[in-house]
């Protein structure tokens, strides 16, 4: 309990790979849930998420409760998806930047524009989301 604020946060933790207890820990007010296989170590940071208001899960139990991750739908124009074409393929800044007949600091800029639009923080990421939309295998541009 946070004496200063008056504020009581519970954590469930269990023993089974059910999520059914998980759902109904959390559905009677939990603010998330651990399994108690957790190293020692790896308890801390979601402790202390929880003290700052945020609800956690372990991944592969939320993923049990929401199916598989789908890549969202690239909702991209002709340009983005040639950038985002050319990183997943590993083209570089400069390659990108002749291919595209502008300058290496238009392609950092229009680079990080597509990488916070597609909410991921680094081009890896954005090239395996390319990946799993299938971009890399669309028609190239002539």
């Amino acid at each position: 309990m946070n004496i200063t604020t008056g504020i009581v946060r519970i954590l469930a933790v269990s023993g089974s790979d059910d999520p059914a207890p998980a759902v109904e820990a959390l559905r009677c007010g939990a603010e998330g849930y651990l399994p108690k296989t957790s190293e020692p170590e790896d308890l801390l940071p979601p402790l202390l998420a929880v003290l700052d208001g945020w609800a956690v899960m372990p991944g592969a139990l939320l993923r049990r409760l929401v199916g598989p991750a789908r890549p969202p739908g690239l909702h991209l124009d002709d340009e983005e998806r040639r950038l985002l074409r050319a990183i997943a393929t590993g083209e570089g800044t400069v390659t990108i930047a002749e291919r595209m007949r502008t300058s290496e600091r238009t392609v950092k800029r229009m680079t990080a524009a597509l990488l916070r639009k597609l909410r991921v923080t680094n081009r890896v990421q954005a090239a395996a989301l390319a990946g799993r939309a299938g971009l890399p295998d669309e028609r190239s541009d002539p």
